[in-house]
């Protein structure tokens, strides 16, 4: 399973460890993921993802789940969280 947040897109970073005599070596900074479970208003649903704790406070910022997929680009959003635009943009819609 990818380190990477289904909501927003945010990934493991690189850098270094720097020591106190500034000797430098290579380490990953890792993102936040937490399984969070969303309940979608217009689908009626719960819904399980795994996603970074910016992602959810910004997804309860934004008024839940369906206001903030249909805010977000689609380049961010994983296969799941896409399907998920969709089907509310048919629900919307009808």
């Amino acid at each position: 399973m990818s380190r990477v947040c289904e909501l927003t897109g945010k990934g493991v970073m690189s850098g270094n460890n720097v020591s106190h005599a500034m000797n430098k070596s290579r380490r990953r900074f890792l993102p936040n993921l937490t399984k969070a479970t969303l309940l979608s208003d217009a689908l009626g649903q719960s819904v399980s993802l795994r996603i970074s704790t910016h992602a959810l406070r910004s997804v309860e910022h934004n008024g839940g789940l369906d206001n903030f997929l249909l805010k977000s680009r689609d380049e961010n959003l994983s296969i799941k969280a896409r399907r998920l635009k969709t089907q509310i943009k048919k629900k919307a819609a009808s």
